[in-house]
C-alpha cells in the first residue's frame, strides 16, 4: 500500500499579534492531563494555525482515588485557561469551541468547575460525550488514513480514558464532511494517568510491571464485539492503526532519535509494530529520571510515556496492525474543521455589545 497523501501543513507559521488572512477560529481542549489550543484561519484544503499553546495541567490527578477534581489540579487548569483566554481574546477570535472530556465528564464536582471556569475567564467549556470525543478525533486525522487501506483503528490515548475508532476505508466516503463510515467505537476509562495511578512504578520499571498494564487495558477492550465485522481485514493486515496521543508521539521522536521535539518530523510518519516494541523496549531500559531527561519526553511526562506505550501495545495485541500512522493531531483539528466548515463554520458577523464570555458559538471580546 502506498503512504496516503499528506494533509494541510497545520504548523505554525506566524506568531503576530494579528493576521490579516482572514478570520481566527479556535479550538480549546481542556483534558485530563493537558490543556490545548489552537488558533487558526481557513485556507484552501485546511487551515493555517496562527498560533498555539499546551500546557500539561493534571487536571485528574488523584481523581481515580477520589472521585472528585482536587483544589491544586483545578488551579492548574484555571491557569491555563486564563492564558488560554487571553489569547482568543487578543486574536480577535470569531468563533470558538471549548469542550472539555474525561475529567469534567467522571468528578463530582466536574460541573461546578465548569461554572467556575466560565465566572473566572469567561470561557465556556462543553463537556463532551466519549462519542463526540472520538469522532472529532476521528475527523482530525482524516488526512492521515491512507485512502488505499480497507480499514483504520484510530485510537486517541488521553489523560483519563481511551477512544478507539473503527474506520471503514473500503467504500465512498460520507457525503457532508468527506469522513469514512465509523462502523464501531469503544471508549474505556483508562489513560496514562489513571493507568499510572493504578500501577504505581517502582526505582527500575519491570517487564512484569509494564505486563500488567498492558493486561488490564486489554480487559477492558477485549469484551468489545461490536467492530468484529472488521476482523477479518485486519487479520488480511488491510488495515492500520493512527495513535494520537502525547505518549505516542513521545514513542515517535524517541524512535526517530530526536535531539528535540519535532513536529513536522512526527506528525504523520509510519511507524511498524516492531518500531513501536523497540521504543518501548528502550524506555523500560530507563529509569523514571533517565526518561526524565529524553528530550521528547521530559519531566512532565516520565512517569506516563509508559501506560501510553502499554495501552498502544493492547490495542496491537489485540487489533494488530503492520503500520501504526504517529498522530501529532486530533481533537483540537476535529474542533476547528467542524467549525470552519459550511455547516459550522459560517457565521454571521454581528454589531452590537460584546459578550462577556467566551465558548461555543460566541464572539471572543476585543
Amino acid at each position: 500500500m502506498s503512504e496516503a497523501p499528506r494533509a494541510p501543513d497545520t504548523r505554525l507559521r506566524a506568531r503576530d499579534k494579528t493576521t490579516r488572512d482572514g478570520p481566527c477560529y479556535a479550538a480549546l481542549d481542556l483534558g485530563t492531563n493537558n490543556c490545548r489550543l489552537l488558533i487558526a484561519t481557513p485556507s484552501a484544503g485546511g487551515f493555517r494555525v496562527v498560533e498555539a499553546y499546551s500546557r500539561i495541567v493534571r487536571l485528574g490527578e488523584g481523581l481515580s482515588q477520589t472521585g472528585r477534581l482536587s483544589e491544586a489540579a483545578m488551579d492548574r487548569a484555571l491557569a491555563a485557561l486564563a492564558v488560554s483566554a487571553e489569547k482568543v481574546r487578543r486574536r480577535r477570535v470569531v468563533k470558538l469551541r471549548a469542550v472539555a472530556t474525561q475529567a469534567c465528564r467522571s468528578a463530582e464536582n466536574g460541573e461546578a468547575f465548569v461554572e467556575r471556569v466560565a465566572r473566572e475567564t469567561g470561557l465556556n467549556l462543553q463537556v463532551i460525550t466519549p462519542h463526540e470525543e472520538a469522532r472529532l478525533s476521528v475527523a482530525g486525522c482524516l488526512g492521515l488514513l491512507d485512502r488505499e487501506a480497507q480499514a483504520a483503528l484510530v485510537v486517541d490515548v488521553g489523560g483519563g480514558s481511551t477512544e478507539m475508532s473503527w474506520v471503514d476505508l473500503s467504500g465512498p466516503t460520507q457525503a457532508a464532511d468527506k469522513t469514512p463510515p465509523i462502523k464501531a467505537w469503544l471508549s474505556i476509562p483508562i489513560g496514562v494517568v489513571t493507568l499510572a495511578e493504578r500501577f504505581p512504578e517502582g526505582d527500575v520499571p519491570t517487564n512484569q510491571w509494564f505486563r500488567a498494564m498492558v493486561d488490564a487495558v486489554k480487559a477492558e477492550i477485549g469484551a468489545f464485539r461490536r467492530a468484529e465485522p472488521l476482523r477479518p481485514v485486519f487479520e488480511a493486515d488491510g488495515a492500520h492503526l493512527v495513535g494520537t496521543s502525547g505518549a505516542i508521539t513521545s514513542l515517535a521522536g524517541l524512535h526517530l532519535g530526536l535531539e528535540r521535539y519535532d513536529r513536522s518530523r512526527v506528525d504523520g510518519i509510519w511507524m511498524t509494530r516492531a518500531d513501536c516494541d523497540r521504543a518501548a523496549d528502550m524506555l523500560l531500559a530507563l529509569t523514571p529520571a533517565e526518561r526524565a531527561q529524553q528530550p521528547c519526553i521530559g519531566p512532565d511526562r516520565a512517569d506516563l510515556v509508559l501506560a501510553g506505550a502499554a495501552i498502544l501495545q493492547a490495542v496491537q495485541e489485540l487489533w494488530p496492525c503492520s503500520r501504526v500512522r504517529v498522530a501529532d493531531r486530533g481533537l483540537r483539528e476535529g474542533v476547528l474543521i467542524s467549525l470552519m466548515s459550511d455547516k459550522g463554520g459560517r457565521r454571521r458577523r454581528r454589531r452590537g455589545p460584546r459578550r462577556r464570555r467566551t465558548g461555543e458559538n460566541t464572539k471572543a471580546p476585543a
